[in-house]
């Protein structure tokens, strides 16, 4: 009988009408949550879930920017669970890089901007990485430098040029995270960046700017006339 139905019966194939008729921006971050649930969780009412999860961290991005142990606390996630969200962050990062590797990175400054969010901005530890450009511009690497603390990355100078000596990058772009959200560099940030900015000078290597990277925000230290 029809009242003997669960309440959210259908609502998995609204919901999915809805979202391809209007797209994810029409969309609460519970609901785009509630979507990817579905493909890892195939019965049931997964919205109680999505809800639990947004309130827990944040927001749809917090939540798959999540380590995989933190999420493991959360009572009806498994292990299918929690790799659809990995895999979910991996793509958003495969796309924002494919919007800004082997292309020129000086002019396609908003898609650099969302790349480094997607792969920074919600980690819950500094991360220091480095852009290689060529002559033109482009971007023909990006690494990882170090990774740090909470509030601290140790970063070398002397290995920075190195590494854009071995890939033979006319210019580089340094950008670093502060999980506190807040981009505002530090003292020791400002240090640092004069160091790397010298170093790379007197080798004939263009330090074009240094970004911060906060939840949603950013600092840029060419901006701020701090290189």
């Amino acid at each position: 009988m029809a009242d003997d139905k669960p309440h959210y019966h259908g609502h998995r194939q609204r919901l999915r009408a809805r979202f391809m008729q209007s797209g994810g921006d029409a969309l609460p971050d519970y609901e785009l949550m509630e979507l990817v649930l579905f493909s890892a969780i195939p019965q049931g009412d997964v919205k109680p879930l999505a809800k639990h999860l947004i309130d827990r961290f944040g927001s749809f991005a917090e939540v798959i920017s999540a380590p995989p142990e933190r999420l493991k606390e959360i009572k009806g996630l498994g292990d299918v669970s929690i790799a659809t969200l990995k895999v979910i962050q991996a793509a958003a990062q495969r796309l924002t890089q494919g919007q800004v590797l082997d292309r020129p990175v000086l002019g396609s400054w908003h898609a650099l901007l969302d790349h480094c969010q997607a792969t920074m901005a919600y980690d819950k530890t500094e991360q220091f990485r480095v852009l290689f450009l060529d002559r033109r511009n482009t971007l023909i690497a990006d690494e990882v430098q170090q990774q740090g603390t909470v509030d601290h990355t140790p970063v070398y100078p002397r290995e920075v040029v190195k590494r854009a000596l071995e890939l033979e990058a006319s210019a580089i772009i340094m950008v670093h995270n502060h999980p506190s959200g807040d981009p505002t560099p530090s003292r020791a940030d400002i240090t640092m960046t004069q160091e790397v900015r010298d170093a790379a000078a007197r080798l004939g290597i263009t330090l074009h700017d240094h970004l911060v990277i906060g939840r949603g925000q950013h600092a840029s230290f060419k901006s701020l006339g701090l290189i």
